[in-house]
Parts: structure tokens; sequence; C-alpha cells
């Protein structure tokens, strides 16, 4: 997806965070971050989705992301996160969202892009796309799939 980069946060005022988080608004698309936070052996990866395209997104995809399978979702009961301070850097606040997993991104008040899974957000990303391709009149969407036969494999690259 998008643009991939590593962050290593260090401390909760940290221009690279705030430099990651203005790349997103400035690319206007994802941006796939590992986050390597001290004190901490495991990397996190998220995708940092900007407001206005999750908002698109969110708004063609037919359904919201699948819950995980009953085994994860019975672990994520037993390690509910506990509510903390929000998380700061610079000029951005993180709100880390208990139900869900996603951490809402602020700036100034104003949420301006979200963290998701991975997989949610390509998820959302592919729902998206194909309900917003039904939406084309006949002559386009046949032009776009012959378009879409005529691109190489992803595999093949």
């Amino acid at each position: 997806m998008g643009i991939q980069i590593d962050v290593v946060v260090g401390h909760p005022v940290d221009d690279e965070m705030e430099r990651v988080l203005g790349l997103a608004e400035a690319v206007d698309g994802p941006v796939t971050v590992t986050f390597l936070w001290e004190g901490r052996g495991d990397a996190e990866r998220a995708v940092l989705v900007p407001a206005a395209t999750l908002a698109r997104w969110e708004h063609w995809a037919p359904t919201a992301y699948p819950a995980a399978d009953a085994g994860a979702e019975d672990r994520a009961v037993a390690e509910e996160p506990e509510l903390a301070h929000p998380a700061e850097f610079g000029a951005f606040t993180l709100f880390r969202r208990r139900v869900g997993g996603r951490t809402a991104v602020a700036r100034h008040g104003a949420v301006v892009a979200e963290l998701l899974d991975p997989d949610e957000a390509h998820w959302l990303q592919e729902q998206a796309r194909s309900v917003r391709q039904g939406f084309m009149d006949p002559e386009q969407k046949a032009a776009f799939e012959e378009f879409l036969a005529r691109q190489a494999s992803p595999d093949a690259r």
C-alpha cells in the first residue's frame, strides 16, 4: 500500500513522528508504518490512513471489517488494554480505541488520520474499490475491465 517507512518512537515529543503523520496528510493516501517502541521488543505494524481517505473507503465499503475468529476475540477480551492518557507527538495526539484497535490521530482537536491494522486497511480499500466499480456506467465498466485484464499480475513483477 502506498508508501512504506519505519519509525523509531523514542519519547512523547518526537519530531520523526510528527513528520510521518504530516507525510500521510501530504500524500493523501495510506502510509505503512512500523513502530519500534523503545523498551518493547516487538515491532507494531500499522497503516496510517488520512481521515478523508478513510471516510471515502468507509463510504463505499458495504459492511464493516469482519470480526476476528472466536479464539482471537476471547483473547482480546482477556487482554483488553487499560485506559491510558492520549500519547502526544508534537502537534499530534494519538487516541487509542479500546474496541477495534484503531488509533485516531488528531491535530489541534481535529482527527486528521487513523492508524489501522494492515489487514483491515487492505480489506477496506479492496471493498471500496469493488463497490465503487459497480457504480460505473456499462461502457466505462467494460473499458475498465478490459484495462485490468491487460495488466500484469502483481506476482509477475
